[in-house]
C-alpha cells in the first residue's frame, strides 16, 4: 500500500501475507528502486521479498515530485538529488517499517545509494545490486559523496551483485569495492540490470535466481 513519509515522499509499504498488522515484524527491508523510481515493478519485488523473508518493505520514491522526468531527464540529473535527502528518506522508511532491525537493498542507481546508505549506520546489512561504486562523472555534483570514500569507515556487512561485462561497475572500481571489505559476487557475462527486471534484454533468469538465492542467504534466510 502506498504511504508517506514525513518528507512527503511516497512510499509503498508491504507485509507478509496473513501477517498481523500491530504485530512487530520480526525484521525490515528498505528496497531502494533503479533510475526509473517506485512502479509496479518494486511494489511487486516488495512483496515477493515480504513474503520470502517474512519482513515489512518499504520502498521510498527517489524523486518526489519529480514523478514524471523521463528517463533521459533522470540520467542528466542525478547530480541534482541529494545525498543527505536520499539517505534520510531511507532511514525513515526503515523507521515505517516498524522493524528493530532493517537491512537496505538497492537496484541500479537505488544500489549505488544502498552503497551509501551502508556506511550511515542505520542499516544492519546493505545489498547493492550493481550500484555504482564511483559516481560517474556526468553525476558528480556537490551533493554526490562518492560511495567508495563513505565505505572507506565503518558501515554494515555489504553484499554485492555485480555484472562482469556492465560498463557502469568497471574492474577497477569491483577491486576497489572488495577492498572495503564487501562480499562481491561476479557474474561474469552478465550485463547491467541483469537481475531485475525479466522484460530487460539483459535479463539472465538463471543468473538473477542463483543471485537472489545469494541474497536472501546474506540476509538470514
Amino acid at each position: 500500500m502506498r504511504v508517506t513519509l514525513p518528507s512527503g515522499t511516497p512510499a509503498e509499504l508491504a507485509v507478509p501475507e496473513g501477517a498481523d498488522p500491530a504485530g512487530v515484524p520480526s525484521g525490515g527491508l528498505v528496497l531502494l528502486p533503479d533510475i526509473m523510481g517506485l512502479r509496479p515493478l518494486f511494489d511487486g519485488h516488495a512483496q515477493r521479498l515480504a513474503d520470502a523473508l517474512g519482513w515489512t518493505v518499504c520502498v521510498p520514491e527517489p524523486w518526489p515530485g519529480r514523478e514524471d522526468l523521463p528517463l533521459a531527464a533522470r540520467l542528466d540529473s542525478v547530480g541534482s538529488l541529494d545525498d543527505a535527502a536520499v539517505i534520510a528518506d531511507a532511514a525513515a522508511a526503515a523507521d515505517r517499517t516498524g522493524a528493530a532491525s532493517v537491512a537496505v537493498l538497492g537496484f541500479c542507481m537505488g544500489g549505488m545509494y544502498a552503497l551509501k546508505a551502508a556506511a550511515s549506520g542505520r542499516f544492519d546489512k546493505a545489498v547493492s545490486f550493481y550500484g555504482m561504486i564511483r559516481v560517474p562523472e556526468n553525476w558528480e555534483s556537490p551533493t554526490q559523496a562518492q560511495p567508495l570514500d563513505l565505505l572507506a569507515g565503518a558501515h554494515c556487512p555489504v553484499l554485492a551483485i555485480i555484472g562482469g561485462a556492465d560498463p557502469w561497475t568497471p574492474v577497477d572500481d569491483v577491486a576497489a569495492l572488495k577492498a572495503t571489505g564487501a562480499e562481491v559476487v561476479v557474474y561474469s557475462d552478465a550485463e547491467h540490470g541483469f537481475v531485475h527486471d525479466p522484460e530487460r534484454p539483459a535479463h539472465r533468469a538463471d543468473d538473477a535466481s542463483d543471485a537472489w538465492r545469494r541474497v536472501l542467504g546474506f540476509l538470514g534466510v
